[in-house]
């Protein structure tokens, strides 16, 4: 009895681990790409599920990448550690990017000026660590304000780091 039970466990993890291996590593390179709700049209195109391919293409939208920026935080004995990030923007065509472009120095100005307050009121950190969300909201405010409002779609937190001092 033992046994068959065995048998048949053995069987269903092998089957599961099957059916995982055709439905997630089998895919076709082209859909593996494709976010969800977008499937292959023809010829490598692709567009919205249930489409067909048929009507205006969607452009795919522009990064914009800032240099990284590096913020101290002081405490009571001066730089207690060092934050470290680096920011891209996500905007819907190439004038955006453009001037995205022109108004580099004004967004990095701006972003630090906000970040060095911030961080050193302790508002952005839990526990010492930097609470992602809350800089994430900060930081797409005040690019809102720098460069208005249907400039930007998106501002993308592409590394975040913490030195101790």
């Amino acid at each position: 009895m033992k046994k068959v039970v065995l048998a048949i466990a053995a069987l269903g993890v092998l089957g599961g681990g099957g059916a995982g291996a055709y439905f997630f590593l089998l895919k076709k390179p082209a859909e593996a790409a494709l976010p969800p709700g977008q499937e292959v049209v023809a010829d490598g195109e692709h567009g919205k599920a249930g489409e067909g391919g048929h009507g205006e293409e969607a452009k795919a939208p522009t990064f914009v990448k800032l240099d990284p920026l590096v913020v101290p935080i002081m405490d009571s004995e001066g730089v207690a550690q060092v934050i470290s990030m680096v920011i891209s923007f996500e905007v819907k065509d190439e004038e955006g990017a453009k001037k995205v472009e022109a108004l580099k120095p004004r967004i990095k100005d701006a972003f630090i000026t906000n970040m060095y307050g911030m961080l050193n009121q302790k508002a952005a950190l839990d526990n010492g660590v930097v609470k992602i969300g809350y800089v994430k909201k900060r930081l797409t405010d005040i690019t809102a304000k720098v460069m208005g409002e249907d400039v930007v779609d998106n501002v993308l937190l592409q590394m975040v780091q913490q030195n101790p001092i």
